[in-house]
């Protein structure tokens, strides 16, 4: 490749020959040279990083801002006054701040071996060398930070809950540790009790198994059944090394003959004793009971509301029904009534003209009134009987006092009605009918008695 900061110009001697050999009798060469010069020209080349990818190793945990390196790019283009800024490209776990000038790299935050963004110890990150040439041109290089682990996790105990007879001597509890560093901050790990509280020793003991791995028993020869909650000590073997108390949850349980935990014994572990689960039990048979009357009671009452309904006419059923109280009837044709029948008079030539005998209930019968005597405004207690019955006559003989013998208008039917006349309904005059009756009946048929009964006529 043609470098223009290797070699900027090239200088050829080119020499050509005829390959035929000339003809006789010519004086002069078969060849010829001539030189040859190719000038270079410079064009922008991107920016590189000398050594990519570069490895530092560093403890974990470095404070914030500490500087870790400088990774700086070089520009090929020598004979170019051209600046580099460099910036992040890929930054995972944002750990790493780069000085756009010259590219130092320093912490942003403080770098975790543990973190899931490290993989076998080698945390990764990616930067970018740009020129401002024209067009500019970039170049990538990756930085590779490998971490040393420090001691800066405790070890946590393993299994978080276990089970254990109730009686030693028939299973024991297998316990470990996991730490999330590595050797040598991990194991052999000691477990232990804590002195506080003092029922913890005098109840439970922890016999070694080997580095890893303890046995924890019951210390005394029955324990009630329940939920225990036991702390253990649980130290590393880092420098210096991390301890942490840790709580396992063990339930007590009676147990058969193989070490097994039975099922009442399950429940007793749960932490209810004898009287509980018992008390439990009558609950529940107590609810079912209620559910069991209460379904009973719902199925009685559908059945009577069943019965109720066949005794019942659907149309006079008004229950649960929409009840219209706002009626106005059906419209115009509804409407045709004869209101002249129920108009108060404006004249008197109007009742005159009335047949006579046809009178409406509100109308005063024409003519004179008979005189009656005056009657005492407060009669003596004695004649109480004579007073009621001079009441009784004065109503019987008084012809104004409603009902009139008059026609009476009730309503007014409409037209087209279904029901026949009754207007060839006619009295018979054929044969010869005994009214003289109507004489006893009193004044109030005595207009009757003389059409009919054949008396005279005041």
């Amino acid at each position: 490749a043609v470098d223009y900061e290797m070699n900027r110009a090239f200088m050829l001697t080119v020499m050509v020959s005829n390959q035929a050999p000339l003809a006789s009798g010519i004086q002069m060469s078969f060849q010829s040279t001539a030189g040859v010069t190719i000038s270079v020209t410079d064009v922008n080349e991107a920016p590189y990083f000398p050594t990519n990818h570069k490895l530092i190793r560093l403890e974990e945990g470095v404070p914030t801002g500490t500087v870790l390196t400088t990774f700086s790019a070089v520009d090929p283009d020598r004979f170019m006054q051209q600046a580099i800024r460099y910036s992040k490209l890929s930054d995972p776990a944002n750990w790493l701040n780069i000085n756009a000038t010259n590219g130092q790299i320093t912490t942003a935050a403080v770098l975790d071996r543990e973190s899931d963004y490290i993989k076998n110890n080698v945390y990764e990150a990616t930067f970018l060398a740009a020129d401002n040439g024209i067009p500019p041109a970039s170049g990538t290089g990756t930085l590779q930070i490998y971490l040393i682990d420090i001691n800066d996790n405790a070890p946590e105990l393993l299994p978080k809950e276990a089970q254990i007879c109730e009686k030693p001597n028939l299973n024991v509890i297998n316990i470990t540790a996991a730490d999330a560093d590595i050797d040598p901050n991990v194991g052999p790990f000691v477990f232990e009790l804590p002195s506080v509280p003092s029922a913890v020793r005098k109840n439970w003991t922890i016999t070694r198994l080997n580095g890893d791995y303890a046995q924890l028993s019951l210390r005394i020869m029955y324990l009630e059944a329940g939920v225990y909650d036991v702390p253990i000590i649980v130290t590393d073997s880092g420098n210096p090394p991390l301890y942490n108390t840790s709580i396992i949850k063990v339930k007590v349980c009676p147990c058969d003959e193989n070490g097994d935990c039975t099922t009442i014994g399950a429940v007793a572990a749960a932490g209810l004793g004898t009287g509980a689960i018992i008390a439990i039990l009558i609950c529940i048979i107590i609810l079912l009971t209620m559910v069991l009357l209460f379904v009973v009671w719902m199925k009685r009452r559908e059945k009577e509301r069943h019965t109720k309904q066949l005794l019942i006419d659907p149309e006079d059923d008004v229950r649960d029904n929409i009840l219209k109280y706002d009626e106005e009837g059906g419209g115009e044709e509804d409407q045709d009534y004869d209101l002249s029948q129920l108009q108060q008079p404006e004249t008197m030539d109007h009742v005159l003209n009335k047949t006579p005998g046809v009178r409406r209930v509100d109308e005063r019968p024409i003519g004179a009134e008979p005189q009656y005597p005056i009657r005492p405004v407060i009669p003596h207690p004695g004649d109480i009987g004579d007073f009621i019955n001079e009441g009784l006559r004065a109503a019987d003989n008084d012809p104004t006092a409603p009902p009139y013998d008059s026609l009476l208008v009730f309503d007014y039917e409409g037209s087209g009605s279904t029901a026949g006349s009754v207007s060839s309904l006619n009295s018979s005059s054929s044969g010869d009918q005994d009214y003289d009756y109507l004489n006893d009946w009193g004044p109030r048929f005595k207009k009757l008695a003389d059409m009919y009964g054949g008396g005279e006529e005041d």
